[in-house]
């Protein structure tokens, strides 16, 4: 009987501490909870979304209209953040990149001149058209992106393109009824990108990024009055590729007095 009894009282000792870890891990978990309710972003900038869950092998609903509409020649405002939803978006080009760490300035430089679909930064492509650009023959969508972010991924994905090591072109038209003078274009990328207001380079956003919105911003730039056009270009190895356009006022407030793709037929074949 004392062997019995000595037996219990060891195993009920036995199992104390783990008793007591697992008791001090709950209590600490409300606390986390809601340190992570309390998160916000820094003033000025607006947080990533979180990423999206990346498709099961099986997964074969390769569908567009998930995340975006298509395009038309209807009038169309930037969203309540000033962001850019509509872009002419070029099938990507395929890359040999093992990782993110190699996009400096110069090798953003040397690709998107290497891989450009065109020498003319005002030309404005239609939905449907197809270029040759790396030896690939790739074609033109004219979408909005049903958040304030375009997501690549998803874009390449429902197209059943490859998702990672790619570069792809990006145009829009935004039209303005008077002269914007002192905005500032500003981009958020993964990874890599360079931007161009009518034929100019705006900015480059080089090395490895995540998505934050108003990552880079360009100096002090004019929307004329009537048509703009802005041409991007997005590079990305592993990982989600992503970005996020908008233009803000000296006082950091989105410009959101313009509209995007008014052109008569802009979009449409």
């Amino acid at each position: 009987m004392r062997k019995i009894i000595f037996t219990g009282h060891r195993q009920h000792r036995s199992w104390l501490p783990i008793v007591l870890l697992l008791v001090l891990w709950g209590s600490q978990l409300p606390g986390q909870r809601a340190a992570a309710q309390t998160q916000v972003p820094p003033p000025g900038q607006r947080m990533a979304p979180s990423l999206p869950v990346i498709p099961a092998k099986g997964d074969t609903t390769h569908i567009l209209t998930r995340y975006f509409t298509q395009a038309t020649a209807v009038r169309k405002a930037p969203d309540a953040d000033g962001f850019i939803q509509r872009w002419l978006v070029l099938e990507p080009v395929r890359k040999d990149i093992a990782r993110n760490n190699i996009f400096t300035d110069n090798y953003l430089r040397t690709n998107f001149s290497n891989d450009n679909f065109s020498a003319d930064y005002n030309s404005v492509p239609k939905n449907g058209e197809t270029v040759r650009v790396g030896g690939q023959e790739l074609k033109w969508h004219a979408l909005d992106s049903k958040t304030f972010n375009f997501n690549l991924y998803h874009f390449t994905y429902a197209l059943n393109k490859p998702r990672y090591g790619l570069l792809v072109w990006l145009v829009t038209v935004v039209n303005c009824d008077e002269e914007i003078r002192d905005v500032r274009l500003t981009a958020g990328c993964n990874s890599g990108s360079m931007w161009w207001l009518n034929g100019s380079e705006a900015l480059m956003l080089s090395g490895d990024r995540d998505l934050i919105a108003d990552n880079g911003t360009s100096p002090r730039v004019t929307l004329k009055k009537g048509k703009n056009i802005i041409r991007g270009a997005v590079i990305n190895g592993p990982g989600m590729a992503n970005f996020c356009v908008r233009f803000i006022d000296e006082k950091g407030m989105p410009v959101k007095n313009f509209r995007i793709g008014t052109n008569k037929n802009i979009y449409l074949p």
